[in-house]
């Protein structure tokens, strides 16, 4: 209120309005599906041309010329990737069973424990004189360190925001039913896809075309692990959205069955949207924390500021038109992706909110946490098969790193929808933040309040700065 915000009074109507339910991005669900099936039948090919008899389907002399074939089988190396998935899950049920408990206490653990956790990885590369690997975790591991040094002083209020989601969550049981169901989703999938892996990494030996084939199959699994994961941010972040709108899970005003509105608008007229959202929203995210930890320790450097400052507004503008509160706007009124991520951030910037949305580090803490997870995940598989195949290590490893990954970013998400859901609410209407938990509310409108006020003076200090380069240039040219 003290930052001239004005305040937005939300139609309770239109939630979850069947009259404004139409199907959105049609051609990229499409896509989507195709992109299934296709895939699909390759795994399956892939993964029985090596089970239990080598070039079963006879095919090796399709790809004579691009790779090497050898007798390597598929139920060899598909066990290796049972564990991944069975760590993968065991881990996710794990931060759903402590999520009430210990959920803050082990975000702050993913956070300072991901940059050892890679040094370490990094060291046994090296030792495995796996040295382009090496270096690539090792620089992984400088860049966490750095982007954790140039964003500590926001970790204190990201912390709360998380506490806060959490602590909304958790009222709210059905969320983690639904997590788990979509873990089994998951799982499901990705024993197809590690058997077609498995017969890709048995098919030949360190030739660059199964390299290419591996990241192939590893962008489709990133894809449907991302479909899945903002499938559960829509019907979690509209249920929280409801719940904050009627003042509570009881309110006699709150629809009945949201949950079942919920999860069938995502999965039928809204799934198009997430699918079109899914390819590139998670990308953007990461390069935008990034650019922004970077920034904000350049100094002085003009050179280097002005590249990062174009590379910045770059990302800003992609931003607008991808952006995960999106997810929130397409399950409370079932919009297209792009109207919904170019409303929200419309609402943000007008409202000022932008300025606490962009301090706000939750989404990278909750990402710390997934890498971690993945990390675990892949060092479990390929320590074993290190003890069987120490040539296929990085390949099995890496593979079960994104399985991994995603299985735990299915527990992570439903965190981060209610972290999406709180900064829409507050920034529609305020009031609703306030009659939810008062003393957060203050928080939050008091850490507004300086960030405007920061960002008001960096713009007078930027401005006073032009002044005074334009007077001594005007003074250099008389």
């Amino acid at each position: 209120q003290n930052v001239g915000r004005n305040e937005r009074i939300i139609d309770a109507d239109q939630t979850f309005s069947p009259e404004l339910r139409h199907w959105r991005d049609v051609f990229w669900l499409a896509i989507f599906i195709i992109h299934l099936i296709v895939l699909g039948v390759l795994l399956a090919i892939f993964g029985l041309n090596r089970f239990k008899t080598a070039d079963r389907l006879n095919i090796d002399r399709y790809t004579e010329g691009f790779w090497e074939n050898n007798n390597g089988l598929t139920e060899t190396y598909w066990p290796k990737y049972a564990v991944a998935g069975g760590v993968g899950t065991g881990l996710g049920c794990i931060w759903l069973l402590l999520l009430g408990s210990r959920a803050n206490q082990m975000m702050k653990v993913s956070v300072h424990i991901l940059t050892t956790y890679l040094a370490v990885i990094s060291v046994l590369c090296f030792w495995c004189e796996q040295f382009f690997w090496g270096v690539a975790f090792a620089t992984g591991a400088a860049l966490q360190f750095l982007y954790v040094i140039a964003v500590i002083d926001r970790l204190p209020f990201t912390m709360l925001v998380l506490q806060k989601a959490v602590k909304l969550v958790w009222s709210l049981p059905e969320v983690t039913r639904v997590a788990y169901a979509f873990m089994a989703v998951m799982l499901l999938w990705m024993g197809i896809w590690s058997f077609g892996a498995a017969g890709v990494v048995a098919s030949s030996r360190g030739d660059l075309g199964r390299w290419w084939l591996l990241v192939v199959l590893s962008v489709s699994l990133f894809w449907t692990g991302a479909v899945l994961c903002n499938t559960v941010h829509v019907i979690v972040s509209g249920l929280v959205f409801l719940v904050l709108l009627h003042g509570g899970r009881n309110a006699s005003s709150m629809p009945p069955n949201s949950l079942m509105k919920s999860l069938r608008y995502a999965v039928t007229t809204s799934f198009g949207s997430i699918c079109y959202g899914s390819l590139f929203t998670a990308a953007i995210r990461t390069l935008r924390w990034e650019i922004r930890g970077f920034r904000s320790k350049i100094g002085n450097n003009e050179c280097l500021l002005c590249c990062v400052d174009f590379l910045f507004q770059l990302v800003e503008t992609l931003v607008r038109f991808f952006n995960k509160y999106a997810y929130v706007q397409i399950a409370v009124y079932g919009k297209g992706f792009n109207r919904s991520a170019r409303d929200a951030w419309e609402l943000f910037q007008s409202t000022g909110v932008e300025a606490l949305v962009a301090y706000d580090c939750s989404g990278a803490v909750l990402l710390m946490g997934t890498i971690l997870g993945g990390l675990i995940t892949g060092t479990c598989a390929g320590v074993w098969t290190w003890i069987t195949w120490r040539d296929r290590v990085i390949m099995v490893g890496s593979t079960a790193m994104l399985m991994g990954m995603v299985l735990v970013g299915l527990a992570m998400v439903v965190v981060e929808s209610a972290v999406t859901s709180i900064y829409i609410c507050y920034a529609e209407d305020p009031s609703l933040i306030r009659r939810w938990d008062p003393q957060f509310f203050n928080q939050m409108s008091e850490t507004l309040h300086q960030r405007l006020q920061h960002r008001s003076a960096r713009a007078r200090e930027v401005l006073t700065q032009n002044q005074l380069d334009s007077h001594m240039q005007d003074t250099f040219h008389l």
